[in-house]
């Protein structure tokens, strides 16, 4: 198997973790929030001097490419880039709603029939990014920017699927959705050490991204917003 070292920093969690073999070799976490530019250099560092004094070589570099925070996710992959160019290795992509499906399926049993998972990451006010998927990781609901309401994913409760939702931005699903047929699964983070799964699968289908062309999946498009003091002049991103 591959060694990959993955970064995820789309939401406020910033980590690193370096895997192999099918299991996790070391790993860095952070729950603080935007530290991603502070520490993610220094938590890739000692992935490397990790490698190096084990004589690994890394085969690929993993990083969560979205939805996310606009910031997270270029600086998340800003360095991924730059280090698949440095140790000359792919680059490997990892759908962040897809990540937090993985995540919910190793850890809890669901004990239902014509389940979807839904992963949602907050998108500000009611708005989410989000998606369906299967347990086979197939998408019955496409990756989209949503703005939730009492009859958001009423084709699917209607279809008799039952939904299990999860991410920073289902508890905004919990206040709206008020029928049966949905589990909350409460917890459930974007981490580099959930990343093995989906990463060790793109390395053996050999599905890599431009290292020098790739761009994170926003799913809307950046918006700035205006600064709290017009004094400043400057203008502050969203996310």
């Amino acid at each position: 198997m591959a060694t990959i070292l993955n970064i995820e920093t789309s939401t406020d969690v910033c980590s690193v973790a370096l895997t192999g073999e099918g299991q996790v070799l070391d790993h860095r976490e952070n729950y603080e929030g935007q530290t991603h530019a502070t520490l993610l250099s220094q938590y890739v560092k000692e992935m490397l001097d990790y490698a190096r004094s084990r004589d690994l070589a890394i085969d690929a570099v993993a990083v969560s490419i979205g939805p996310g925070s606009y910031t997270g996710l270029r600086i998340g992959l800003s360095e991924a880039k730059g280090l698949a160019f440095g140790l000359q290795v792919p680059l490997i992509g990892v759908n962040t709603l897809q990540l937090l499906t993985v995540s919910t399926m190793f850890n809890h049993f669901i004990d239902e029939d014509k389940v979807l998972y839904v992963p949602m990451i907050d998108a500000r006010r009611m708005e989410v990014y989000t998606a369906a998927y299967n347990p086979a990781l197939e998408a019955v609901l496409e990756p989209q920017a949503m703005i939730l309401d009492e009859h958001s994913f009423e084709a699917l409760f209607e279809q008799g699927y039952h939904l299990v939702f999860m991410g920073n931005g289902s508890d905004k699903a919990r206040q709206v959705l008020t029928r049966g047929g949905a589990t909350f699964v409460e917890g459930i983070k974007p981490v580099a050490v959930d990343m093995m799964a989906l990463a060790e699968k793109a390395w053996r289908e050999n599905s890599f991204i431009d290292v020098a062309y790739s761009t994170p999946l926003y799913l809307k498009e950046f918006q700035a917003t205006k600064p709290k003091n017009p004094i400043l002049g400057l203008n502050s991103c969203e996310n």
